[in-house]
């Protein structure tokens, strides 16, 4: 839009022109939609023969070190590049899951940065991995190096691909996690049932940093392709839904409840409530 109106004003006189660059605060960027460099070939670009991964107008075969077996014969491959500089391989093949076994067991959890995940019954609460604060240290330090390279010289790229290869370490740590977690529980359980959280609005505050290295969206968007895969059931209660300040043995509601208060208790019912606790039951009767 602003391009469009710079165009509009070539034209005119010079004070319009001066005008709409002081109203202009910042101007427009090109940027890249990804931070990964693609690109993808259909079957006829490349061949696959005894493990070995040849592209098109390649001679040698790619050295590629395979995380599982195929399940099947891809319809095509896309190479990519992280900004570590690492290149990953993937590649498209159609496979029929079999369902998990039938069990009676559900399992309901709220999510929290002091507790990561608490359970409805008597499930141990797992503790929040902290894996961009144990690496923060790192992370300053070589951000700082970076900014003091000159911009365009053969030390600011080193500097550059050693803060993004501890961003990739850190990312991998986190999604090993999270993809562990996600299995484990569409495993066990014939029926999970989670929060739903208005994550964009959190990352506003001044707790970003830590919902960001929770990755909460991350571990619902796995939990619910993962329970469609294997016949399980995913059910998210709604968003306005106030588990946290609604006791659980008589339904009394509270009118607030501050994120610093962790435990309360029922005027009615006299129950103490752990606050995260609470929540865990509340959903769980609601799913």
């Amino acid at each position: 839009r602003l391009h469009r109106r710079a165009s509009g004003l070539a034209a005119a006189p010079r004070h319009r022109l001066q005008e709409f660059l002081r109203q202009a605060h910042e101007i427009p960027r090109f940027k890249r939609k990804h931070a990964a460099q693609s690109y993808s070939l259909m079957r006829n670009g490349f061949t696959l023969r005894e493990g070995q991964l040849a592209l098109a107008k390649m001679k040698a075969p790619l050295d590629v070190r395979w995380s599982c077996a195929l399940p099947g014969v891809p319809s095509s491959v896309t190479v990519s590049r992280d900004p570590a500089g690492r290149y990953f391989v993937s590649l498209l093949c159609e496979e029929d899951i079999a369902a998990h076994r039938l069990t009676d067991k559900v399992v309901a959890g709220d999510l929290g940065l002091s507790t990561f995940l608490t359970f409805a019954d008597q499930r141990p609460s797992i503790e929040p991995p902290k894996f961009l604060a144990e690496m923060l240290h790192r992370v300053r330090r070589l951000s700082q190096a970076l900014s003091r390279k000159a911009k365009g010289s053969k030390n600011r790229d080193k500097a550059r691909r050693r803060l993004a290869r501890l961003h990739a370490r850190v990312a991998d740590a986190r999604k090993d996690f999270l993809h562990k977690l996600s299995t484990q529980l569409i495993r066990e359980n014939q029926a999970v049932f989670m929060e739903d959280l208005c994550i964009k609005g959190l990352m506003r505050t001044n707790l970003a940093r830590s919902i960001g290295d929770a990755a909460w969206g991350e571990l619902l968007r796995q939990l619910a392709y993962k329970a469609k895969w294997y016949g399980r059931t995913y059910w998210q209660a709604d968003r306005y839904f106030a588990s946290s300040r609604t006791c659980h043995a008589c339904g009394f509601k509270l009118r607030a409840l501050p994120l610093s208060v962790r435990e309360w208790t029922c005027p009615e019912g006299g129950v103490i409530h752990d606050r995260d606790k609470n929540a865990a039951k509340n959903i769980l009767a609601a799913g």
